[in-house]
C-alpha cells in the first residue's frame, strides 16, 4: 500500500466525527425528548399502584393526540420562523362546527366525511392567516392573535354553550383500537402523520420551510418562492389544527367553544419540548409529539402523586421556560454572554476601573442650530407645530376622527349622547381601564415587545385584593400598595427573563400568565371570595357632582403618560430601543435596564386595573382580565403605534381607546350578539395595522 493510499484510509475516519457530531447536534432536540419521555413513563410506572395496563397505554395516547396533532401545526409554524396564536381557537371552532352540525340521530356518521370538514375549516383559518402575513408582510404575532378573536368569535356564534352532539361513529374509530388489546388507532394516527412529514421535508416545500427560517433573503436569492411557502405553511399547520379539532370531538362526544383556550400554553411548551428552536430553521414535528406526551405525563404524575391540578399550568409554564433555556444553552447564549459581562464589571469594580469612577468631562454632542435665512448670528429657527408633530398627527388623528363619527352615529341610532354628559362620563370610566393599559402595553410595544401576561396579572392582583380587603376600607391602606407592589414584581420577572435568559417576549409573558393562573386558582381555591372596599367602589361607580372620580384618574393619568414617554429621559429611550436596540446600545442607553422597568410599568398598569375592575364590580372572579389581552394590543395599535416599535404617542392610544369603548357602547345599544365583540377587535386591529403599517419602497 502506498503512502498516499494509507494518508488516505488514516484520514477517512477522522472525518465522519465531524459529520457524526453534526447528525447528532441537529438531532439534540429529539433525541433529549425521547429520553425525557422514557424517564417520564418509566417513573410513572414506578409510582403508580401497579404495572401499566394496555387500559392505560390506550388512555395516555389517546389523551396526548390532540395537543401533538396541534404541536405539530405549530412547529412547523415555528420552523419557517413565524408564530401562530391561533391553534387554540381554531380548535374550539371545529369542534363547535361538528357537534352543532352533526345530526343527533345519525349513529354511524362518515368519519372521512367529517374529518376532510374539520381539516377544511382549520386549513380555511391558516389560509387567512397566510394571505396577511406571506403577501401584506404583516407581523404573524398581531395577525395570528386578531384570528384568535375572530374565530373565538365565530365560534360563539356557532355554538354559545356546551352542547351538541358527535356522532359514537368519529369516538369509535378515533378512540377505537386499530388491533384490538394490542394497537390503539390514535398511535396509527400519529404514525401517519410522522410519515407524512418525513415526506414533505424531504420536498421542496419542506427544505422552503427550513431554509426560510433559517434566512429568508438568502432563500428568496436562491429562486425560492418565499411569500408562497409562508402562505402554504399557514395553511398547512390550519389544517392540522383542524384534525385536532376533529380528534377532540371524538374524545369528548359534544362540543365546547372554549375547549381549545387552554391548550396554548401546552402548544408551544410541546413544541420547545421536541427541540424546535423559537425563530425557526430547527427542530421537526416528531420532536413535538413527544413533547406533547411529555406533558401529559407530568399531569399524570402531579395526578398520581395527588397533587392538585391547579398545579397544572405552572408546571407548564415552568416547563415551557426551562425547555426554551436548555435548547438555547451554549457559549454564545444571551445568558452566558451576561455571566461573562457580570465577570467583567466584577473585575472592574475590584480593580477601580469603572467609567464611573475614571471622572470625565462633558462630552455631549453639541447639535447644530438652525441659521435663519440670512445665515447671521446662528439663530435658531424652532419648527412650528404641525411641523413637529407631523407624523404624530398623521397617525393618531385618524382614531379621533373615527371616534367623532361613531358619537354620531351612536346619536343617530340610540340618541342622547352628542351633547349628554352622562354619555361622556360613562364613556371614560368605561375607557378608564384600557387608558390604564394602554400605557403599560404601549410602551411594551414601543420597545418592539409584547406583554401577554396581562389577562392573569389583573385577574391575580383583583383576585388578592378582594381576599384581603374583605368589603373593609381600612385594610386597603396595606392592600393596595401590596398588591400594586406584586404587579410590579410581575413585570420586573418578565423583564429578567426576556433581557438575562434571553427568552423571546411572547414565550417569556406567555409562560408567566400560565404561571400566574395556577398561583390564582391555588390562593382561591377555584372559587375568589371577599368584596371591594366601598371606598374603591365609590371611587368607580359614584357620581358626585354628576363626575365619576375615576375621570380624574384619567385625566392625571394622560398627563403624566404623555411627559413619561415624551419628556423624560425614560421615554427617549424606550423609543431609541424600538428603533434599533443595538444602535440603542452604542448610543450608551443601558438598554436591559430599560427594558425591565418597561415589563415593570406594564406590570404595575395591569395591577390597577385589576384594582379598578374589582371596584367597577364590587368582586373578583377567574377570568376578570381574559377579555383585555387584544383589547389592550389594539388601542395601542388603532392608536398609530408600530407594532415592531420605535412609533406611536400616548394621545393616539388614548384615541384608540375612546374609539373602541364607543364602538363597544354602540353595539352594546344594538340586538348584535356579544360575540361580535372579539370578531369586531380581530378586524380592526387587521384594519389599523394594514393601513398604519410602513410603506416598503
Amino acid at each position: 500500500m502506498n503512502s498516499s493510499a494509507t494518508e488516505q484510509a488514516v484520514k477517512q475516519p477522522n472525518n465522519e466525527f465531524p459529520k457524526k457530531r453534526m447528525r447528532l447536534g441537529r438531532h439534540r432536540g429529539l433525541i433529549i425528548a425521547l429520553v425525557a419521555f422514557t424517564s417520564l413513563f418509566l417513573l410513572v410506572d414506578i409510582i403508580s399502584p401497579g404495572p401499566i395496563s394496555y387500559f392505560e397505554i390506550s388512555f395516555l395516547s389517546s389523551g396526548g393526540t390532540t395537543l401533538a396533532l396541534a404541536a405539530v401545526g405549530e412547529t412547523i409554524v415555528i420552523l419557517s420562523g413565524g408564530f401562530d396564536l391561533s391553534a387554540g381557537a381554531v380548535i374550539s371552532l371545529v369542534n363547535a362546527v361538528v357537534a352543532s352540525n352533526m345530526d343527533p340521530t345519525d349513529m354511524n356518521a362518515s368519519v372521512p366525511l367529517w374529518t376532510f370538514i374539520g381539516i377544511c375549516i382549520g386549513a380555511l383559518a391558516g389560509a387567512f392567516n397566510g394571505f396577511f402575513i406571506a403577501f401584506l408582510r404583516l407581523q404573524p404575532i398581531v395577525v395570528t392573535l386578531s384570528t384568535m378573536f375572530i374565530v373565538q368569535g365565530i365560534t360563539l356564534l356557532v355554538m354559545d354553550k356546551p352542547g351538541g352532539f358527535v356522532s359514537p361513529s368519529l369516538g369509535n374509530f378515533y378512540m377505537g383500537d386499530a388491533i384490538p388489546e394490542f394497537l390503539p388507532m390514535s398511535i396509527i394516527l400519529l404514525g401517519v402523520v410522522i410519515l407524512l412529514w418525513l415526506w414533505i421535508k424531504n420536498t421542496r416545500f419542506g427544505i422552503g420551510i427550513y431554509a426560510i427560517g433559517s434566512d429568508p433573503e438568502s432563500a428568496r436569492s436562491t429562486g425560492l418562492r418565499v411569500d408562497w411557502i409562508r402562505f402554504g405553511v399557514y395553511v398547512l399547520a390550519g389544517a392540522f389544527y383542524g384534525m385536532a379539532g376533529v380528534f377532540i370531538s371524538a374524545q369528548t362526544g359534544s362540543g365546547d367553544p372554549l375547549v381549545g383556550n387552554p391548550l396554548l400554553l401546552q402548544i408551544f411548551a410541546a413544541v420547545v419540548l421536541g427541540g424546535a428552536r423559537l425563530g425557526g430553521g430547527r427542530g421537526g414535528c416528531v420532536g413535538s409529539i413527544f413533547g406533547a406526551y411529555i406533558l401529559m405525563m407530568v399531569v399524570n404524575v402531579l395526578l398520581v402523586l395527588n397533587i392538585s391540578a391547579y398545579f397544572a399550568t405552572i408546571a407548564e409554564g415552568v416547563i415551557l421556560i426551562l425547555a426554551v433555556l436548555g435548547s438555547s444553552v451554549s457559549r454564545d447564549s444571551i445568558l452566558a454572554q451576561h455571566i461573562r459581562d457580570l465577570r467583567s464589571r466584577i473585575a472592574a469594580f475590584m480593580a477601580g476601573t469603572l467609567p464611573r469612577k475614571l471622572g470625565s468631562k462633558n462630552t455631549r454632542l453639541k447639535l447644530p442650530g438652525i441659521t435663519d435665512t440670512k445665515g447671521q448670528n446662528n439663530t435658531v429657527v424652532v419648527p412650528g407645530f404641525l411641523s413637529r408633530h407631523a407624523e404624530t398627527l398623521r397617525y393618531a388623528l385618524p382614531a379621533y376622527i373615527c371616534f367623532i363619527l361613531v358619537i354620531l352615529v351612536t346619536q343617530l341610532v340610540l340618541g342622547n349622547a352628542l351633547f349628554s354628559w352622562n354619555y361622556y362620563n360613562s364613556l371614560i370610566v368605561l375607557s378608564s381601564f384600557l387608558a390604564i393599559l394602554a400605557l403599560g402595553q404601549g410602551t411594551v410595544i414601543l420597545t418592539g415587545g409584547l406583554d401577554l401576561s396581562i389577562p392573569w396579572t389583573i385577574g391575580l392582583c383583583g383576585i388578592l385584593l378582594a381576599g384581603m380587603v374583605k368589603g373593609s376600607d381600612e385594610a386597603l391602606i396595606y392592600a393596595l400598595p401590596l398588591v400594586l407592589f406584586i404587579g410590579c414584581l410581575i413585570g420586573v420577572i418578565n423583564g429578567l427573563g426576556i433581557v438575562f435568559l434571553g427568552i423571546s417576549p411572547i414565550v417569556m409573558t406567555l409562560a408567566t400568565n400560565g404561571v400566574l393562573q395556577g398561583l390564582a386558582l391555588i390562593y382561591s381555591g377555584g372559587t375568589p371570595d371577599g368584596f371591594s372596599s366601598p371606598m374603591l367602589r365609590w371611587f368607580m361607580t359614584s357620581k358626585d357632582y354628576g363626575v365619576t372620580p375615576v375621570v380624574f384618574l384619567v385625566a392625571l393619568l394622560a398627563v403624566v403618560a404623555v411627559l413619561l414617554l415624551g419628556r423624560t429621559p425614560f421615554g427617549r429611550r424606550v423609543y431609541a430601543i424600538g428603533n434599533g436596540q443595538r444602535v440603542a446600545e452604542l448610543s450608551g442607553i443601558n438598554v436591559d435596564v430599560t427594558i425591565v422597568l418597561v415589563y415593570a410599568l406594564s406590570g404595575l398598569c395591569a395591577a390597577i386595573v385589576g384594582v379598578l375592575l374589582t371596584g367597577f364590580s364590587g368582586q373578583a372572579s377567574l377570568g376578570m382580565g381574559d377579555e383585555y389581552l387584544l383589547p389592550s394590543i389594539a388601542v395601542v395599535v388603532v392608536g398609530g403605534a408600530l407594532i415592531t416599535g420605535g412609533r406611536g404617542h400616548y394621545l393616539g392610544m388614548l384615541g384608540g381607546v375612546f374609539l373602541l369603548t364607543s364602538l363597544l357602547t354602540l353595539l352594546a345599544g344594538t340586538t348584535l350578539p356579544y360575540a361580535t365583540r372579539a370578531i369586531l377587535f380581530g378586524l380592526v386591529v387587521l384594519g389599523a395595522v394594514i393601513a398604519l403599517r410602513e410603506r416598503r419602497t
